[in-house]
């Protein structure tokens, strides 16, 4: 929409970028360079975790680089996770362009919500160029975010697994956050939350990070993500990242069998092994389980994790050590209660009961929350 009007609304501004590589349009271009061959005056750019170049891996801290002629990348993920008052003092506007993944631990939403205090203090305008959450059909499951856990990897106040597009959290935020910001989200059009980021004509799911490699795998993440908070490989350093999980101590056909009773909808386990070159384990051959969304309309990431963890915290509770990384997994979660639960082999429809709960609230709280039918 903004590249259809002409850039007319940057007009006379001075303006900085939050993007990476994966900030492209329909066309495959690079945003920046639309902005720039629009004649937008492109002030800089700004790159989150994993750099511009969507390189760098999970907590790499990343530094400033310039691109094309000179054009200055400063890091948003390296001595500071904020812009600095200095460089927004010579913009007016700050363009958010970055495509999320839809879960709440995913780093992007937690830059925009530093960008936006930011702005707001500096009296920066903050201009959201929505994309599609690409797991938008999955339903808002998972804790909401306790205060006392806020961090990088929980900064929005949302449920684990949203359901919203970047545009939509964002004037969430004006709304309970920063409501003295100047905010305007740039809306998509032919956007339907029913439908799966692959299933619009034109749109490409470029892989935001080196580990969220396709659809298949944002779809997964959500369920094996807090095995990063856990003695066990969640795939980073194999072809799988997040798609197959294991340890040297696990027995895969006992796993098998444990987590199949659970009945998990859209889901399939198949036993594997695996040598993580980088990562928990690396070099040291694991055993474990590779998941296969059978029906993605049907498939539940969040029960989905919650039965993993609960089968691997009652099979292998010493091994596990959830509680002896229980920070980190805390944080993930967003709040203690659910490793407090895990941890005291409580049922896995007992957790969801007690997660939705808290789900059902936010949604009463906040009826209007989405922008897009």
């Amino acid at each position: 929409m903004l590249q259809r009007s002409g850039f007319r609304e940057l007009e006379g501004k001075r303006v900085g970028l939050i993007t990476n590589a994966a900030g492209i349009n329909v066309s495959g271009q690079a945003g920046y360079r639309v902005l720039r061959k629009g004649g937008v005056d492109l002030r800089f750019i700004m790159a989150p975790e994993h750099g511009f170049s969507v390189t760098a891996a999970a907590g790499e801290p990343v530094g400033d680089r310039s691109i094309g002629d000179s054009l200055k990348v400063y890091s948003l993920y390296g001595a500071s996770r904020r812009p600095d008052r200095k460089q927004l003092d010579g913009i007016d506007v700050m363009l958010f362009d970055l495509q999320d993944v839809g879960a709440r631990c995913y780093t992007y939403i937690s830059t925009m919500r530093y960008a936006m205090e930011a702005c707001e203090k500096a009296g920066v305008s903050f201009m959201v160029l929505d994309r599609p959450n690409p797991v938008s059909p999955v339903p808002a499951d998972g804790f909401m975010l306790d205060p006392d856990y806020a961090s990088f990897v929980g900064a929005v106040p949302v449920p684990f697994l949203h359901a919203m597009t970047v545009g939509e959290i964002a004037l969430l935020l004006k709304k309970c956050c920063y409501q003295g910001i100047d905010l305007r989200v740039v809306r998509m059009q032919g956007y339907s939350r029913s439908a799966f980021a692959d299933e619009y004509r034109g749109f490409r799911f470029v892989s935001p990070s080196p580990n969220i490699r396709n659809l298949e795998t944002a779809l997964v993440y959500p369920a094996t993500v807090f095995l990063e908070a856990a003695n066990i490989s969640e795939g980073r350093g194999t072809e799988a990242p997040f798609m197959q999980f294991g340890a040297p101590y696990i027995v895969s056909d006992r796993l098998k069998r444990l987590l199949e009773a659970e009945r998990l909808p859209g889901v399939s386990f198949r036993t594997v092994r695996f040598t993580p070159a980088s990562g928990k384990f690396r070099g040291i051959e694991c055993r474990g389980l590779k998941m296969d969304v059978t029906d993605r309309y049907v498939f539940e990431p969040f029960r989905t994790g919650v039965a993993i963890l609960a089968v691997l915290q009652k099979s292998y509770p010493d091994s596990l050590r959830l509680d002896e990384k229980g920070d980190f997994f805390d944080k993930l979660a967003g709040t203690p209660l659910l490793r407090r639960m895990l941890t005291s082999e409580r049922s896995v429809e007992e957790i969801l009961a007690a997660s939705r709960v808290q789900v059902h609230a936010f949604e009463q709280r906040h009826p209007d929350r989405f922008i897009y039918r």
